[in-house]
């Protein structure tokens, strides 16, 4: 039996991982650890009964608060820690660039100092498709672990250093670190301002879906159940100091998911709008999975079709879940937007 440290437990990925670990590693424990900022659904960890999982502890708390996380390592004599805790939305990045620096940066250095100082036997970290840059529409390439990091948005950039801060503590003081790079993810649980919750619940309510402009930008989608597994293989059998991308090889560009989404509802196209780009919107990510696949055996199992579809029939049958979440994102998505910043 060991005990797992989840940390952004609360957050979309990280919810669904805890659900994961405790249906396929039903002995463990774990210690669910998040702060609970606008986007933490502490709701997202109950089971039917709607009372906090089986096996789980919960802790309201940060990762950058060292002591704490170092008390919560020796007190649960933890084995494993996961980091999933980070500000992700870019949108919000543009507008509150300091706050992801603080998370994704100091924080992962603060999470990390309180394991260099109790020990685990493993650290594994989370990390994006984005730290890599862009890529054109037409490219044949694909990102591999050996792309140069070419981050072009505040939380590309803040993910990238969280990167380098794992890297350089597996260095520099053997905490045995791997880290997975995934693709966009998508699944129940995901806080609506996210594309696909955002489109899902606005077509619900017969509001419009607002499309970027740049309306063939396509990103490669991971179901998060997939992205769950591929977390599992590496923990349990990737080797110490590696970087694994994570990817599906399932492209779709931001109309694609609109119609799919307005299909599976039955709904037509005049709900969907079209509003102005954010600034530095980048155009596609592609990752090459070779080396999780071949190394560790890794595949999805997740096709987009079946995995879209089982998504909107999960908002539709959720909205007491999602619906009170509604206004609680500080950025408006839409033609109102105010990408200006507020000097943060």
């Amino acid at each position: 039996m060991s005990t797992v440290l989840v940390t952004g437990a609360a957050g979309f990925i990280g919810s669904n991982f805890v659900r994961y670990w405790r249906a396929v590693h039903p002995g463990d424990r774990i210690v669910a650890l998040d702060a609970l900022t606008y986007a933490g659904v502490r709701e997202s960890l109950n089971g039917p009964d709607g009372e906090l999982l089986d096996g789980v502890e919960f802790v309201h708390g940060s990762i950058g608060n060292t002591d704490l996380v170092a008390h919560l390592l020796r007190a649960h004599a933890v084995d494993v820690v996961v980091n999933f805790a980070a500000e992700s939305h870019n949108s919000l990045a543009i507008l509150r660039p300091g706050d992801f620096f603080a998370t994704n940066v100091t924080g992962t250095q603060g999470l990390l100092e309180a394991v260099r100082r109790v020990g685990v036997s493993r650290f594994h970290h989370i990390s994006t498709c984005e730290v890599y840059g862009d890529l054109s529409l037409d490219a044949d390439e694909a990102f591999t672990e050996d792309s140069p990091y070419l981050p072009r948005t505040p939380y590309n950039a803040a993910k990238a250093g969280g990167d380098h801060v794992v890297r350089s503590y597996g260095l520099t003081y053997d905490v045995p670190v791997t880290i997975t790079n995934c693709s966009n993810n998508y699944g129940p649980f995901q806080f609506p301002e996210k594309v696909i919750p955002l489109f899902t619940t606005r077509a619900l309510a017969g509001e419009a879906l607002p499309l970027y402009a740049s309306t063939k930008n396509r990103r490669e989608w991971l179901h998060v159940s997939d992205h769950a597994t591929a977390i599992d293989r590496v923990i349990h059998h990737g080797r110490v100091g590696e970087t694994y991308n994570v990817g599906s090889g399932t492209e779709v560009d931001i109309e694609g998911i609109a119609d799919t989404v307005l299909g599976a509802l039955g709904l037509g196209p005049e709900l969907k709008t079209i509003v102005p780009d954010r600034p530095s919107h980048d155009r596609r990510y592609l990752l090459d999975s070779t080396k999780l696949r071949t190394e560790l055996g890794w595949a999805p199992a997740v096709e987009w079709t079946d995995g879209i579809a089982d998504t909107v029939a999960w908002y539709r049958a959720n909205e007491a879940w999602w619906r009170p979440l509604l206004g609680r994102s500080p950025v408006i998505e839409g033609a109102g937007a105010d990408w200006s910043g507020s000097g943060r």
